[in-house]
């Protein structure tokens, strides 16, 4: 039998569980000033893009609030406009990088509804082109990702709108 080694996966799945702004990855983020190593793609006033570390596909982007909030009504107008602005952005962002043939948008908000990341809502802007779904995820529940994350946020970063 062979087998494929995803060893970066194991950062995740150690992480203990984080409760409160305190040691939430979005607002650990938000408050480095390391733009690659915490893979920040763009900044908003209110929010903004990260490239996620465990993704669906190659350029799976997450927009956030700088709010530390699971709620949606906790959010300005504007802040909801930014979000979408900036999802605008990281669409065009993909279309030059990357080229994909579609795309998936969306919050997952409380765990019941699949948040891994229930305390701090986020948007998720996933990539997808025909046949990215191979035989893995189903014989094997293993993800292939093509490309590393530095190298995405790379292209995303040198392709995002001016």
């Amino acid at each position: 039998m062979e087998r494929l080694y995803a060893p970066w996966r194991m950062a995740y799945i150690e992480q203990p569980p984080k409760a409160g702004s305190a040691g939430c990855v979005f607002c650990d983020a938000a408050a480095s000033s390391d733009d690659v190593s915490s893979l920040i793609i763009q900044w908003g006033e209110a929010a903004f893009v990260i490239l996620n570390k465990f993704p669906y596909n190659n350029g799976h982007l997450m927009v956030v609030p700088f709010l530390h909030t699971a709620h949606l009504p906790d959010l300005t107008d504007a802040a909801l406009a930014e979000i979408w602005t900036l999802a605008k952005d990281a669409q065009s962002a993909l279309e030059t990088a990357m080229r994909p043939e579609g795309y998936n948008l969306g919050m997952n908000l409380g765990t019941a509804a699949g948040a891994g990341i229930a305390d701090h809502l986020h948007l998720h802007i996933v990539p997808r082109w025909s046949g990215d779904t191979n035989f893995m995820p189903v014989l094997t529940d293993v993800k292939v990702m093509p490309d590393s994350l530095e190298h995405s946020a790379r292209l995303i970063r040198a392709a995002w709108p001016a």
